[in-house]
């Protein structure tokens, strides 16, 4: 039975974040590991009265404790650029290469010292930490973009398939014709193109080629994606035991609806989240 596409579009999702989007904690306390014992060592200059001189004498001692400095302005890397009418500096926190008094300076200036000495702030480990968070959350960017290919993965593994052995991830077209001895040529140009797909399944009788993508806002890239998947679906159907998977949602395809149907008009395999929970691996795949 023919799906009806306006029907379909309308199961479409808003989001699919799941619990570890947000913050990825365990890399937070990583990073907070890796600098406690010196943001420990800093601590005793909270509250100080003659906070330039404790510094000072504390940046002597363990001059390694400079190394946290970019972190309380939230900055990743060793080298901080500042320029005002009193000069032009390159501060480097790995390998100091001015004297104590440019860093005094610099403290002074970014109002570190102001921070540390009137205690606007108790404890550097428990400051950071709330730095590295905010920091981390630069990275939900890059999390986000593989949050459908973890999704569509889980429902494989919940149709009994195994990594390795029934499915693979990132095969390009030149493996998948060496390892099971396919002709690609079709989808490849002649063997100009070389196309990587984000799962393969393998059964008995057919080897499906599978993307996976999930657009929460809109933009050209989408018409891109369904035109290029369109072309892909036509030239798979002209190749013998092979079948190409598409796995897409996201209500960012409202603003490409058009071009989402020309693709869903001639490919029989593009499925939304709403298929995956009712069980289309689980009937896909077995055969």
């Amino acid at each position: 039975m023919k799906r009806d596409f306006n029907e379909w579009i309308k199961q479409f999702k808003a989001s699919i974040c799941d619990y570890d989007y947000y913050v990825d904690f365990k890399k937070v306390y990583g990073k907070i590991d890796s600098v406690k014992v010196e943001l420990n060592i800093l601590n005793s200059l909270v509250g100080s009265r003659n906070i330039e001189a404790d510094f000072s004498r504390l940046v002597s001692e363990y001059p390694q404790t400079l190394k946290c400095i970019p972190l309380l302005l939230a900055i990743r890397g060793h080298e901080i650029y500042a320029i005002d009418g009193d000069g032009e500096y390159l501060f480097n926190f790995r390998t100091p290469n001015y004297g104590i008094k440019e860093y005094q300076m610099f403290m002074r200036k970014t109002g570190l010292f102001k921070l540390i000495s009137e205690r606007i702030i108790n404890n550097l480990v428990d400051y950071v930490t709330g730095v590295e968070v905010g920091l981390d959350s630069n990275g939900r960017k890059n999390r986000g973009g593989h949050l459908m290919e973890n999704l569509v993965e889980s429902y494989l593994i919940k149709a009994g398939l195994r990594r390795g052995t029934d499915y693979y991830k990132e095969l390009y077209i030149s493996d998948i014709e060496r390892k099971w001895s396919i002709d690609l040529s079709n989808i490849s140009n002649q063997g100009k193109a070389e196309k990587r797909f984000d799962f393969v399944v393998k059964t008995d009788k057919t080897i499906y080629g599978i993307e996976t993508n999930f657009y929460s806002g809109g933009g050209s890239k989408l018409n891109e994606t369904a035109r290029s998947y369109k072309t892909i679906a036509l030239e798979a159907k002209d190749i013998p035991g092979f079948a190409f998977v598409w796995f897409t949602d996201g209500k960012g395809w409202f603003s490409a609806r058009h071009n989402l149907e020309e693709t869903f008009d001639v490919m029989d395999n593009i499925y939304c989240i709403a298929e995956m929970e009712n069980g289309i691996a689980d009937k896909l795949f077995k055969e």
